[in-house]
């Protein structure tokens, strides 16, 4: 009864936060990622195609592709539609159209680390050993997302195949950028040219995004009062595990989730997570 209250109360106030809990739309389309996958960049992409009128930062990236995480129930109804949300919510069946963006876990590990360092959730000297046995196991105070395996195969598996799905890899976004905006642009409905297209692929770069953070860290929710000597906005690079993740490291995350991995396209760099002999799957 008093969590009932509670919950009332909030609503009223705008102090709630939607995550999963809000009405959903016909004409709502959902840009959803596990975190740390390039969900913030992709955000700008769009909202500086969609928007061309609008110069897109971080101080109105909230009421443009408001984020379910930060927003309550009642900026997301002031939201005009059609909406595009932003969330890392496992499988939502109330969903009409999903763009989900997957990233590879190893890469995917090492971004979070930072983040949850920036957010004072973890020590600087965390072991990074036992960090990403936190990650595979689901020990990262993330459990209204999942894992990893668990978010992307909820996803992937559930839906890759309709025509209301479409399916990115950061990697192919970062190869290039303006094909994978373009894909985006269609299956939104829009025909961009090439030139709205490369300006809203310029004014994303993560130079001008890692400048915008600098000037507006202070008044962005993600940011404000967090840790400034970490960026937000990190170096925005793939592959990164080969050089910086351990190789007991790297087996861990593909003896978890080598089969998921596989399905969207990463190849195993240890043989044994191959075998018969790994670890279960986790989702």
């Amino acid at each position: 009864m008093i969590y009932g209250i509670n919950q009332v109360v909030k609503y009223v106030l705008g102090t709630d936060r939607a995550e999963r809990n809000f009405r959903v739309y016909p004409d709502d389309t959902f840009l959803v990622s596990y975190p740390r996958s390039g969900n913030t960049w992709t955000r700008f992409l769009i909202a500086n195609l969609v928007y061309p009128n609008e110069m897109v930062s971080f101080l109105n990236i909230e009421r443009l592709i408001p984020d379910t995480a930060s927003q309550s129930n009642r900026a997301l109804k002031r939201t005009s539609r059609p909406r595009i949300i932003k969330t890392h919510q496992y499988f939502d069946h109330r969903y009409p159209k999903t763009i989900y963006i997957v990233r590879d876990p190893r890469d995917v590990a090492l971004s979070y680390y930072d983040f949850q360092r920036k957010y004072r959730q973890i020590a600087d000297g965390y072991p990074i050993e036992q960090y990403v046995d936190d990650f595979v196991r689901g020990r990262l105070g993330s459990e209204d997302w999942g894992t990893w395996g668990e978010n992307v195969a909820s996803w992937v598996y559930t839906r890759r195949w309709r025509n209301d799905f479409l399916l990115l890899r950061y990697e192919d976004m970062m190869q290039d950028t303006t094909r994978e905006l373009a894909s985006i642009g269609r299956f939104l409905g829009m025909a961009p040219d090439p030139a709205r297209l490369e300006r809203a692929v310029s004014l994303s770069s993560a130079d001008r995004m890692r400048a915008l953070e600098k000037a507006e860290q202070h008044k962005w929710v993600a940011t404000r009062n967090r840790r400034q000597d970490i960026p937000f906005v990190r170096r925005a690079t793939s592959g990164g595990w080969k050089n910086s993740l351990p190789e007991s490291c790297v087996h861990k995350i593909e003896s978890a989730w080598g089969d998921v991995m596989q399905t969207v396209g990463y190849e195993m760099a240890t043989q044994a997570a191959l075998e018969s002999t790994r670890e279960p799957t986790h989702f």
